[in-house]
């Protein structure tokens, strides 16, 4: 275990530099591909020496008992090779999830230092004066907008009172002028109903409304 502990991290000793999470997780999944190899290996021996011992199994027993030995060997080696995966699995997630807390406190690091650099030249007192003075000048110029807004006369004064009296009076003379166009049209005669009676539609001749007769009663007559 040792052997495999000193393959990993290195020999360097007490005095030794310590690898880095990134060169510790590369060797572990180095280790890991290696032992994933083995293990097919080992898997491909068991079938061989499976099918050796059925081979066998009648006919040379001697040879059947010592494929099967060797077939629980393997299986042996196998089952200690995935207790030792699932452990370097473990020990890489670990060591995975320590190097990505320490990259992450490494730039809160750096951002702490940022902000306390760029707070550095600031004074809270002048912060407060400079907000105070920025409120100030947006209410004079609140007050400037709403003097150049109010509409000016130049010096010229109305009353109000004045100029609705005489917008009525406007309103009035229309009014009246309206009711004489009116009265005016009402003046106006009318054409008379002529006295003399419309010519009245000629009377038949007798003898025409004889055969009209006659022409009726044959109708009749042939239905």
């Amino acid at each position: 275990m040792s052997g495999l502990i000193g393959k990993l991290f290195g020999s360097g000793g007490k005095g030794g530099k310590a690898p880095t999470a990134q060169e510790a997780i590369q060797k572990l999944r180095e280790t890991e591909e290696m032992l994933a190899k083995k293990q097919d290996f080992l898997e491909k021996k068991i079938d061989q020496e499976l099918l050796t011992a059925k081979k066998n199994g009648t006919k040379n027993k001697r040879a059947a008992l010592q494929a099967l030995k060797r077939k629980k060997r393997y299986e042996k080696q196998l089952a200690q090779i995935d207790g030792t995966l699932s452990t370097i699995e473990f020990q890489r997630e670990a060591l995975e999830n320590a190097n990505t807390n320490t990259e992450v406190l490494k730039n809160m690091g750096y951002a702490a230092k940022a902000m306390k650099a760029a707070h550095e030249d600031m004074d809270i007192n002048k912060v407060d004066d400079l907000m105070a003075e920025i409120t100030e000048q947006q209410e004079v110029a609140q007050e400037i907008s709403d003097v150049i807004s109010k509409p000016v006369g130049f010096g010229e004064e109305f009353d109000e009172d004045e100029l609705m009296a005489e917008l009525e009076e406007l309103e009035q003379e229309e009014l009246d002028q309206n009711l004489l166009e009116i009265e005016g049209t009402a003046d106006v005669p009318l054409p008379s109903v002529p006295s003399t009676s419309l010519p009245s539609r000629p009377a038949k001749k007798k003898e025409e409304e004889d055969e009209d007769d006659m022409a009726d009663l044959e109708a009749w007559a042939a239905n």
